[in-house]
């Protein structure tokens, strides 16, 4: 296959190489909770409430995506606690569906959903994190930029170098997301408490009301809520998992819900919504009212809480393309792990170049609108890969087992979502509908049945041994799942 192995188990005091089982239960709730409050709440306020029309559908939207989140989560930890491999949304889809599916899932992942949800987060990373600088004024693009992808090596970095590493300062991320979102509530409860209810008269007024819209309102409310998924891309690095991916994803669903829902009604009573709708970044402006004398702090801890909500996006999602390489579904050397660090080195790196291309793009609200599509798309088909896969295979051992119910509201909830912005954004549907279909030559070419000529193949496996040798990477000893 054209890949270096050791040739045999590794000698007495050497240890082996595998991806360890290191996240405990308090950190796999901070991957939940600290890749769901990301740059989402801080952003995703503006389009919700410019799609919904008001504030009271607004606030409906948020609690139903909450509930819907929640539908979602305990329907993948139901599949997480059956099919014990890491790679989420993937493998999932590979194990219910098949193949074709699963790469479908994989490729639109690697080529547009993960460059640009990590763009998304990214941007909003180095917007908060400079914008203090260069208040009144606008904040420069190319300074913007340049803050980004510099935040997007670090993590990079931070992820290759050790899990315990990237881990650790997720847990304290997330300690530090929750007092931002505390900064950002008391003071709006204390305006209520004041009598602040302006903001709330004809809350469902319905003039201007714009039901056409309403799934992009959707998109952008699910966008603050993704991360859920995230804990089923590390099943094979969580201890006790049957026990800890279902109270992880109860606790996370539920601490999240309580705090975005008080989040928004602390913007709407501090801010209008005029003004929410002509903020670029809602928590700034927020702060500004709320905290005249201390209003640039809250900036920085916003782009503290889009840097945490990274590094947990960029350390999940390389473990779908590892689990996608040890099914022969794409590159081996992407299975490979680094021989004293134990980290997918090759998986982290190739997230790179495609996310220093979605920044350079830089349209928030576009690349959300792009992707969404085809992630919401793939999450109901695994949800219902769920309920095909239970009718398939009832003597399966499921730890976790959930009502039906909550897979099929689920999954008729995506597929609507999605079926509903073709009308709604058809440029941007459409770009990521032929982006996911253009996978499509890619695996009956390469990877159904191999069609490449023998002489790029040796000169394709030539490169993985030298890639392999540089980065010092081989496949994992033991078996994980």
């Amino acid at each position: 296959m054209g890949v270096c192995r050791r040739s045999k188990a590794p000698a007495e005091g050497k240890e082996a190489v595998f991806l360890r089982r290191k996240i405990t239960l308090t950190r796999v709730i901070a991957l939940g909770v600290g890749t769901m409050v990301g740059s989402g709440i801080f952003i995703s306020p503006k389009g919700v409430l410019q799609n919904s029309g008001n504030v009271g559908v607004s606030l409906l939207v948020w609690l139903a995506c909450g509930i819907l989140s929640l539908f979602g989560a305990l329907s993948y930890a139901d599949l997480g606690t059956c099919i014990t491999k890491s790679g989420g949304h993937y493998i999932y889809l590979l194990e219910t569906l098949g193949p074709l599916p699963a790469f479908l899932r994989l490729w639109a992942e690697f080529v547009m959903i993960r460059p640009a949800n990590m763009a998304v987060v990214s941007l909003a990373f180095g917007r908060y994190l400079i914008e203090p600088f260069f208040t009144p004024c606008d904040v420069p693009p190319l300074a913007m930029k340049l803050i980004t992808t510099t935040g997007i090596t670090l993590v990079i970095a931070l992820n290759c170098w050790s899990v315990s590493w990237s881990a650790n300062i997720q847990t304290f991320l997330t300690a530090l997301k929750m007092v931002t979102v505390g900064l950002i509530i008391v003071p709006g409860m204390m305006a209520l408490g004041n009598g602040h209810y302006e903001n709330f008269q004809d809350s469902f007024n319905t003039t201007s009301l714009t039901l056409d819209k309403l799934p992009l309102a959707f998109y952008s409310g699910m966008f603050a809520y993704g991360g859920w998924f995230y804990i089923s891309f590390v099943t094979e690095e969580i201890v006790n998992p049957k026990r800890n991916i279902p109270l992880a994803v109860m606790v996370s669903l539920a601490v999240v819900t309580v705090c975005y829902i008080l989040t928004n009604v602390s913007y709407y009573a501090v801010l209008t919504p005029q003004e929410i709708l002509s903020s670029d970044a809602v928590a700034v402006s927020f702060a500004d009212k709320a905290f005249k004398s201390i209003s640039s702090v809250i900036p920085v801890l916003v782009a503290l809480s889009c840097f945490g909500a990274l590094n947990g996006g960029i350390f999940a999602a390389s473990r779908m393309l590892f689990a996608a390489a040890r099914e022969g579904q794409w590159p081996a050397l992407f299975s490979m792990i680094h021989l004293e660090r134990h980290t997918p080195l090759p998986a982290l790196i190739l997230m790179l170049p495609l996310i220093y291309l979605m920044v350079s793009i830089g349209d928030l609200y576009g690349l959300l609108n792009f992707y969404s599509f085809s992630r919401w798309f793939f999450i109901g088909l695994a949800t219902l890969g769920l309920m095909i896969h239970r009718h398939r295979h009832p003597e399966l051992p499921r730890p976790f087992k959930v009502p039906l119910f909550f897979p099929l509201v689920f999954t008729t909830a995506c597929f609507c979502i999605v079926g509903t912005s073709l009308y709604s954004d058809p440029v941007n549907t459409s770009i990521g509908c032929a982006v996911t279909l253009s996978g499509l030559p890619v695996y009956y070419l390469v990877v159904q049945k191999t069609r490449i000529p023998s002489c790029f193949t040796s000169v394709f496996n030539s490169i993985t041994v030298k890639l392999q040798i540089l980065m010092k990477v081989v496949p994992q000893d033991v078996l994980t799942y």
